[in-house]
Parts: structure tokens; sequence; C-alpha cells
């Protein structure tokens, strides 16, 4: 049987970083065997769940390079894939577990719910301690209650054992006895409950491996007892390693971005957020940090994952964009920094050769597209920041004499009728500050740099210069 593995969100908000992960794994384990990666909506919570974050999420997964094979915007053999479709099969095996005497109708109300846990509580018992007051109603009373149309839920009878599966990650986890009461299928609403649909539909969706977060391991024993009232063997089950933040607690809104979306808006780059995110629970067997998820077909499988939770790094996403971007191709990179820098600056008014060598010139200086707009500041500021450092540099005794050569080279230039100092240019006052002055070493590079832009520190002066307008460097002269 050919591997089948799913993703399988809540469209109750946008994808969540530890969501994408997920579908990254599945996808991989997908891809690397040859099997199916496919997206399910599990969206039976009514209120919350919205079309427009159904929509946003399959957008975000292709944004992140990963394709669905099956799911509710293309199709498939198993479908339909959103789960308020399929109520009708959910009722069908609800109803037929009850018909069985696997699980009964319960008429607790609210009020009631609250009084039994609340006495649970007293007694010091777990709250579903309670729960099951209607498990032995006679079938028949049931029957005739519900067909009055009395305010019900169905409850699946835990079978009262210990439960064992083997995680392909974590080993074998066992569950005690009494972990668990007899626990609600379906809602008074009609509605089926998470840990009963989604086995329902594993299994009728051939699903060979369920991967998912280690939140949800405890949910694993519910599901275990549905899997055996059906008949079915349950699918691998591997659950990934927590992602926490810099507390060391779960990743959440107080630890930053948390949504695919939120990266997007800032300009990351997908591979680079993919990419990391892959190395939060799995590590590649030749301990490669930067790598294309394209190209793991051959060496990506579930040995390699971690148990131990992944520490999430914002400072190290951004290195890794940083180096995707030290890669990108040029045209890319333009259209990047374009996005960055608002449409009334100048940048928006140059010619394509000059935004070309500018971008060549603060690639590495960047690790997002936005870090580009305080570096215009050196090329396009007219106004010199008298800092400690600037103030030293223009009391050395030659920076005088530097300022004063330049000054009569640009007003040459100027006069020219040109708008920029040449590459060449800039190279024949160099070798005459050199040759001709006698100015060296620290007081001709700092000097020259600390007139020309009014910064002590800075990129190669012969690529910055000739992309700086003359006026600016003889406003910044006088």
């Amino acid at each position: 049987m050919s591997v089948r593995v799913r993703f399988a969100p809540s469209p109750t908000g946008y994808l969540h970083i530890g969501g994408a992960r997920t579908a990254l794994y599945c996808y991989l384990i997908a891809k690397a065997k040859k099997g199916s990666f496919v997206l399910r909506i599990e969206d039976t919570d009514l209120e919350r769940s919205k079309k427009e974050y159904e929509l946003a999420m399959i957008d975000d997964l292709k944004w992140c390079g990963l394709t669905h094979n099956e799911g509710p915007d293309i199709g498939g053999d198993f479908g339909p894939y959103r789960q308020s479709e399929r109520t009708h099969t959910y009722l069908k095996y609800a109803n037929e577990f009850v018909a069985k005497g696997l699980a009964y109708p319960c008429f607790l109300t609210g009020d009631e719910l609250e009084e039994l846990t609340a006495k649970a509580e007293s007694e010091k018992k777990a709250p579903h301690t309670y729960h099951g007051k209607y498990r032995d109603l006679d079938p028949k009373e049931a029957a005739e209650r519900v067909a009055k149309g009395e305010e019900h839920v169905i409850r699946f009878k835990n079978p009262g054992k210990e439960w064992e599966f083997k995680d392909l990650v974590r080993g074998n986890v066992k569950f005690p006895v009494d972990m668990v009461g007899d626990f609600v299928i379906i809602r008074s609403n009609g509605m089926p409950v998470y840990n009963f649909c989604c086995v329902i539909d594993d299994y009728l969706m051939e699903m060979t491996h369920v991967i998912r977060a280690e939140e949800h391991l405890n949910n694993t024993v519910r599901q275990l007892m549905i899997y055996e009232a059906i008949g079915a063997k349950p699918p691998q089950f591997v659950h990934c390693s927590l992602l926490v933040g810099e507390d060391r607690q779960k990743l959440s809104k107080r630890h930053g971005a948390t949504s695919v979306k939120q990266y997007r808006d800032q300009d990351y780059l997908p591979g680079a957020l993919i990419n990391y995110l892959c190395l939060l629970g799995w590590s590649h067997p030749e301990e490669k940090d930067i790598f294309d998820i394209n190209a793991l077909d051959d060496i990506f499988n579930l040995d390699r994952f971690n148990k131990s939770p992944a520490f999430y790094d914002i400072n190290k996403l951004k290195y890794f964009n940083e180096q995707y971007l030290r890669a990108l191709p040029l045209d890319e990179l333009v259209a990047g920094f374009s996005r960055a820098i608002d449409d009334s600056h100048e940048w928006h008014t140059k010619d394509q050769q000059w935004k070309n060598d500018f971008s060549e010139l603060f690639r590495e200086k960047v690790q997002l597209f936005s870090d580009i707009v305080p570096q215009l500041g050196l090329i396009f500021d007219e106004a010199i920041e008298q800092t400690e450092d600037v103030v030293e540099v223009n009391g050395w005794e030659t920076t005088p004499t530097i300022r004063d050569y330049i000054k009569s080279e640009v007003q040459n230039i100027k006069n020219s009728g040109s708008s920029s100092i040449s590459s060449e240019q800039f190279s024949e006052m160099m070798n005459h500050l050199k040759k001709g002055l006698k100015i060296k070493g620290k007081p001709l590079f700092m000097g020259l740099r600390v007139v020309l832009t009014g910064k002590t520190h800075g990129p190669d002066l012969s690529k910055a210069i000739p992309l700086t307008p003359i006026s600016t460097i003889e406003k910044r002269l006088n």
C-alpha cells in the first residue's frame, strides 16, 4: 500500500508556523515515499471556521511550495475533503456505535455537568468520573427520549482497559485505564467532535501515517478506541517535537509573529522559512543547514526526527533568510528591494543598471528586503550627522586637504554636465590623493569616506560613490 499522509488544519485563523512545519513533514514523507499528500479541512467548528481562512491556508501552502495531491480545491478519489460536507458519514458511524452498544445518547444538561464536575473535584477525582450517568440507561428509553427531540450528545463508551501504541518518534506510549471517561463523539448540534471524525476520515481516506504535533499525543488514546470500534488497524503515528519560544514555553503570539501570513507580509523568502522549519525537529544526515527541500527525496526519513522541544529562534530564521537573499537572482533581489522602498523615493526614478549595481552593493548587508531602507541614506542623505567619530576624523590634519581637493573635482565634474562621479574619475581622485598629495593609509581612506558620505563605515567607496548623485555629494561637502 502506498504511503498516504494528510495535513488537516482547522480554518479558524491563518496558517500557524507549527502547522506549516507539520504540512512540510507530511509533504516530504509523501514525496520521499512516492506517496500522496492530502489536504483535508477540519471545519466542524461552525462558529469559528471561515472560508477566508481556508483560502488563505491553501494560498500559504502554495507559497511555501507544499503542493498537495488531493484536497478541497482540486478534488480526488477520497472526497469530499471538508468535514462539514461529510457529517452524514459521521452520523452513520455514530448511530451504528449506539446500535452495537459502543456508544449512547447522553442527556446531561450544562447545569448537571457543572454540578457533577464540581462533585468530582471536591472528591479529588477526575472530572469525567461522573460523566457516564446515562451509560446504562435502557436503550429503548434512550431512543424514545431522542425521538421526542430531547437535547443530547452521543458519548463513546470507554472499554476500560490500558492502551498502548508505538510512535515512530517517541517509541512505545502507554495510557492508563482511567485517563479518559466516556467522551463525546457527536455534539448536541449534530456536529462531530475532532477525535471521532478525524479517525473516520483517516480510515476512509486510507491514511497510512498521521504526522502531527506533540500536543496531539494525548488525543491518541480516544482515537485508538474508535479504531478498535470500527475494526480498523490504526495508521502509524508520528508526533513531532513541540515548538517553543525563548522562554521554553509553547510558541504563541507573545513570542512574535506566529503565522505564515505575517512572515509573507514581512517579505521573508519561502525557501528560507521552510528550510529553517525543516530543521526544527529533523536533522540533515550530512549536518547541512542550508538546502533545497526538494532535494531531500533520497534522504528524508523518520529516523532523524528529534523528540526534544525545538527552540524557535527568530534571529536564526533571519540568518537563513540572509543566506537565501545572497543567493537570489539579481532581478528578484531588485524586485524585492523595490517592494520594500516607498513608491515616492528617488530609488524608483533610477534606471535598471543603477538599481542592479545598488542591489549588488548591498546584497550582503541585509537579512530582509526591508533592511535596505536604512541603507538608502548612504546614497541619498544630504545632511551629515556630526557623530563623535565624524567630528574626530574631520579634525585630522589631512581631512581639510582632502575636502578642498574633492570640492574642486566635484565642481569640475558638475560643470561638465555629469550627474555622478564615474568609477574612473573616483580612481583618478584616489591616485592623486595618494601620489600627488601624499595622503595614505587610514587618514586617506577614513578621511575620504567622511568627506564623501558623512560616515566612518560603509560599503566599498569605489562602488558606492558612482551611485551617489553629485548634487548630494556637493551638499555634503558644503
